[in-house]
């Protein structure tokens, strides 16, 4: 009897996606063990904190929970790490479980979350980190309640040797191991490719199509390619002689527009930030305007400029200022605040290279004047960062007002520098 060929159709869709939901699965397997065995040690040892617990609650999931390995999680659950002073830091998993948590064979030990007492005594820790943070919530997801019942259950002695895990948790996130870099250079791709081809005319039809129709177009492209995102719906709006004209909205795309958008999409708990600038050519042009493309040339050389000055070894702080030395030699004006442009012939510029990995806004270090605490911390290789600028330049076709050129793509801190993780921007993209 022959097999109906529905039924073998069936039968290679469903391993089709067998299989791409374990090659996530397998690849984030990998990165955890890689961060657990290469990057916990180091940054648990430089903040000195001995045990680091990561409590869960069902329905109230740390930030960290997919770092962790996710898993079936009760009442309270919790991840403990502790240094005992051999190579390999010991996890272990009390009250959370699951057959995918227990197939990652990261964990030493599963045990009951009534277990935490005895345990933490047994190891008796000179210093506990909770993840509490009163500057980025990366970092902040143990509840006050879940706090109480902690200082109850595990009593005034270790209650007293909290502290928290601010930093650990940013130096743990933000240094990355090459299968994490390889994950997040996949979803560059995702991020640009739809990107550019929702800036083109197999979306937009000049007259007819909105800035909300581009938007959805790019959120069905996440739904169909199983992508996350930190930002919600993608920001694709019109930027004209008196700024920001209309996101997102029911704005119907005219020919002369100069269109921007901004976005990012999140693949195996890497996540994306970047911008794209396109216009509408008028009837009867065949390029973009003059003024419009030295307005982003400008832009290009401000990037240019970043990406040579940025090394490791130094504070963000320290960045920021030779960034901005370098953008003054070379005849820019640094403004003095976001959308805060002069009168001057020159391109006014400001800088926000943001943190990026874990979450569209990342907790690592961060050249950006609305990151005031990462500003202190140190740029070290394999940190994932936002190289975004927002440069202003003068339009003689707007009567000399400015256009604000956004420029964003995303890249990785070398001892070299700054490399890029997949295509960036190279040019204003034309919808005729």
């Amino acid at each position: 009897m022959k097999t109906p060929i529905c039924f073998i159709a069936l039968l290679i869709c469903a391993q089709t996606f067998s299989q791409e939901a374990m090659r996530r699965w397998r690849k984030l397997n990998q990165v955890r063990q890689d961060k657990f065995d290469l990057v916990l040690p180091e940054a648990m040892r430089e903040n000195q904190i001995e045990m680091w617990i990561v409590t869960n609650r069902e329905g109230n999931l740390d930030p960290l929970y997919t770092d962790m390995g996710e898993g079936y999680v009760g009442q309270n659950a919790y991840y403990v790490f502790t240094d005992t002073g051999e190579e390999r830091i010991e996890r272990a998993a009390l009250g959370v479980g699951g057959y995918l948590l227990k197939e990652g064979r990261t964990y030493d030990y599963f045990g009951s979350a009534d277990e935490l007492k005895s345990y933490v005594e047994e190891r008796d820790p000179k210093s506990i980190g909770l993840n509490i943070s009163k500057n980025f919530g990366g970092a902040d997801g143990l509840t006050h309640s879940a706090y109480l019942e902690l200082s109850e259950t595990l009593g005034e002695k270790y209650a007293q040797r909290f502290v928290s895990a601010e930093k650990l948790v940013s130096d743990f996130r933000s240094r990355r191991v090459a299968s994490e870099i390889a994950i997040y250079a996949e979803a560059g791709d995702f991020s640009y490719t739809i990107a550019e081809k929702a800036f083109s005319n197999q979306v937009i039809t000049p007259g007819v199509t909105t800035l909300e129709d581009v938007a959805w177009f790019m959120k069905e492209q996440q739904f169909k390619h199983n992508l996350g995102s930190s930002f919600g719906m993608p920001s694709v709006y019109i930027t004209g002689p008196d700024g920001v004209e209309a996101t997102s909205s029911d704005r119907i795309i005219q020919r002369g527009d100069v269109l921007m958008l901004d976005w990012g999409v999140g693949l195996m708990n890497m996540f994306t930030d970047m911008k794209r600038v396109a216009y509408v050519l008028k009837e009867g042009e065949t390029e973009v305007p003059a003024g419009i493309q030295n307005a982003f040339d400008q832009g290009v050389k401000v990037r240019d400029v970043i990406k040579k000055t940025i090394k490791p070894g130094v504070t963000a702080q320290k960045a920021e200022d030779a960034i901005y030395a370098a953008l003054t030699q070379a005849g820019f004006n640094q403004m003095k605040g976001f959308n805060k442009f002069t009168d001057l012939d020159k391109t006014d510029v400001i800088i926000g290279c943001h943190s990026v990995g874990n979450w569209g806004h990342g907790i690592g270090p961060s050249i950006a004047f609305f990151n005031p605490v990462r500003l202190g911390y140190e740029l070290k290789p394999s940190n994932l960062i936002s190289i975004e600028l927002f440069a202003y330049t003068k339009i003689p076709e707007w009567g000399g007002k400015k256009l604000r050129v956004p420029l964003e793509d995303d890249a990785i801190i070398t001892e070299r520098g700054i490399e890029w993780l997949y295509p960036i921007n190279p040019r204003v993209l034309v919808i005729k």
